[in-house]
């Protein structure tokens, strides 16, 4: 993977993470586009610069961290789900799903379709005190998320959404609980995959931890900023058009 290669992933990974579209399937595709093998350094790198798109979270939003004990209560019950299903089908997720590029594309043709119908026909509750089942419930659209191209941010606060939250709300709440998921998610692929980190490129991960950084705080604000007015049909037609565009161009 060439210095180049590095630069796109890590800005398509901060751009994407937090919006609705799938950030590991635009990686995967990427990827694929860019014809980067799909080894296990391949695969880890995608995971690993994740770390850069959590400190952004942590770095936006510390005052809330530090401020709210409710609500690590809050994104522990939310966060269990993932966690579970994460735990038990890690060889399944790393070894099959996190490789195919159809399980990709019809994750964001489908997803598309989902986010599409649920904008025309959802129909906002009145806000109302959320209790930790209804969290719970969140943290399972969440686990959804395991499949590439469903997309955590779409699936969390649809999830959100679903139980009473505002929009605002419930997209804030999807960049915090992002923090312990990733966090968790990255840290057990770190230590499964240490000795293939520890024979790479180092410096490719720095940079790429970086990078995604830096982009994944401009994609944040952007999206805080756009669910003030919009909704996400433009992200529901933007996934069904990536995903025929990425059929016809590698079929």
């Amino acid at each position: 993977m060439s210095l180049v290669h590095v630069f796109i992933l890590s800005i398509v990974e901060g751009v994407t993470e937090f919006l609705p579209i799938s950030s590991t399937g635009h990686l995967i595709l990427a990827s694929r586009l860019l014809g980067i093998s799909a080894t296990d350094f391949t695969k880890t790198f995608e995971i690993a610069i994740q770390l850069g798109a959590i400190m952004a979270v942590v770095v936006l939003y510390f005052k809330k961290f530090s401020q709210s004990f409710s609500l690590y209560k809050k994104l522990f019950v939310a966060f269990l789900p993932t966690a579970i299903v994460g735990f038990f089908l890690y060889p399944f997720i790393k070894g099959y799903l996190l490789g195919s590029s159809q399980v990709v594309v019809w994750s964001l043709f489908l997803g598309g379709i989902a986010i599409i119908l649920f904008e025309k026909y959802h129909k906002p509750f009145k806000p109302r005190p959320l209790t930790i089942r209804h969290y719970f419930l969140i943290g399972v659209f969440q686990s959804l998320s395991v499949i590439p191209g469903v997309s955590r941010a779409a699936a969390t606060i649809i999830g959100g959404l679903l139980t009473g939250l505002k929009r605002e709300t419930a997209t804030e709440f999807s960049f915090l609980l992002a923090v312990p998921t990733m966090f968790a998610a990255t840290t057990l692929d770190i230590y499964k995959s240490r000795q293939i980190l520890m024979s790479g490129d180092l410096l490719s991960l720095l940079i790429g931890t970086f990078l995604s950084f830096v982009f994944a705080m401009l994609a944040v604000k952007f999206l805080i900023g756009y669910v003030k007015k919009h909704n996400f049909m433009t992200f529901g037609i933007y996934r069904i058009i990536l995903a025929i565009a990425f059929w016809v161009l590698v079929r």
